[in-house]
């Protein structure tokens, strides 16, 4: 898979995408965000089964740095797309146990995120499945990822979230087969800033206590994640 650096480098809020010559427009390239399932039952302390059971230096960057990046793209008024893990108790997601149940504030965002629903360059979609790019599917055949490209003119996509080796995978994976099959225009590049994605940590002796697939966060996730690196203050 494609691996590529986007460094970011300081302004006067503290960012300036520099792939392809800017961002949110800059040097004639379109960029947009897209958060992938930073949700209460992902990322907030006993929100439910898949959700950290104590403090998770991981967890709480990715949402440190997605919080940041949404700040910056939304004074900008550039293009944010979210994406929301929301799931009915009759649809089952094996190999995982219940997680993100609509109704039970799992499928939310996290608190330091939710002042984005009111953001008019945020769109958000409530997704039932692993990838959000066949979770943007609409019953109509159209696909609301794809839509917000389009519409919004995106040739570069900055994707942070959760979980690396899961969601973001997939979603990534899924739209860079679209974009080459060109299905997604006019998007061209297809960016992970790998400080702001995290994974889950689910023990063995956890796992079995509820019927679940062991996930330890700490051993190493997908080695096809695009990287970013950054600084800032």
């Amino acid at each position: 898979m494609l691996k590529r650096e986007i460094p970011f480098e300081d302004d006067e809020d503290g960012f300036i995408l520099m792939a392809e010559g800017g961002g949110g427009g800059g040097g004639g390239k379109v960029v947009g965000l897209v958060l992938v399932d930073i949700v209460n039952g992902f990322c907030t302390i006993g929100a439910g089964n898949l959700a950290p059971v104590g403090p998770n230096k991981q967890i709480n960057t990715m949402v440190e740095e997605s919080v940041w990046l949404s700040k910056v793209f939304c004074k900008k008024k550039w293009p944010i797309f979210a994406l929301l893990d929301t799931h009915h108790p009759d649809k089952p997601e094996p190999p995982y146990p219940p997680h993100c149940i609509v109704g039970s504030g799992e499928d939310n965002f996290v608190p330091a995120l939710q002042w984005l629903e009111e953001e008019s360059n945020v769109t958000i979609k409530r997704k039932d499945c692993i990838d959000g790019f066949i979770g943007s599917m609409e019953k109509d055949g159209s696909n609301g990822f794809a839509d917000w490209v389009k519409a919004n003119g995106v040739n570069v996509v900055l994707v942070v979230g959760i979980c690396t080796d899961i969601c973001v995978l997939d979603f990534v994976s899924t739209t860079l087969s679209a974009r080459n099959t060109g299905l997604v225009p006019p998007l061209e590049d297809v960016v992970v800033y790998s400080k702001g994605c995290a994974t889950f940590d689910l023990p063995l002796h956890v796992a079995k206590s509820i019927g679940a697939l062991a996930h330890p966060q700490g051993i190493p996730t997908s080695p096809g994640t695009l990287h970013g690196k950054g600084k800032r203050s």
